[in-house]
């Protein structure tokens, strides 16, 4: 009986050490500065506002802001308004800085209105009434590009993009 004992005894002190270390383990880790960047899923997304899309006005058009272009490729966030799709499957809508009553497609770039951005769904989402405020989340893709399917002009998208009721 002795012998057992000892091995319960010294079976203990092992696992009481490891118990301590991953104790202290633990509490070093938490004791970490907070101040460490997170991961890119836990990164805060950028905001951007309509009014922040463009830096000037001039004869050739309109001039993409300082921050638009800084954002360009990245994930960031804006707040707006659904105008109506085209079509209930449609995988993209457009998201406008005021209720809008129609869908405000335009014929060129150069028609190009200073208070839209096209929303290119990551998956298929219930589209939501014109006047109910929305939160989109998507990449920012900057520059005139004709979608192909459909043949609308746009400046600025959102692409991989979801939304939610603000």
């Amino acid at each position: 009986m002795r012998a057992a004992d000892e091995r319960t005894a010294a079976l203990s002190g092992r696992c009481g050490s490891v118990s301590v270390r991953r104790r202290r383990l633990l509490q070093s880790l938490l004791a970490l500065p907070l101040g460490l960047p997170l991961g890119p899923a836990l990164a805060a997304t950028p905001g951007l506002e309509f009014g922040e899309l463009y830096g000037k006005v001039s004869v050739l058009g309109l001039e993409f802001s300082d921050k638009v272009k800084a954002l360009a490729g990245q994930a960031v966030t804006m707040r707006g308004f659904m105008a109506p799709p085209l079509k209930a499957e449609a995988r993209f809508f457009v998201l406008t800085e005021i209720p809008m009553a129609l869908c405000p497609f335009c014929s060129s770039d150069a028609d190009w209105p200073d208070n839209i951005v096209v929303v290119y769904l990551d998956h298929r989402q219930t589209f939501v009434q014109a006047n109910a405020r929305i939160e989109v989340r998507g990449r920012l893709e900057v520059g005139s590009w004709t979608d192909p399917e459909t043949g609308f002009v746009s400046l600025l998208r959102l692409r991989g993009a979801e939304f939610r009721s603000d």
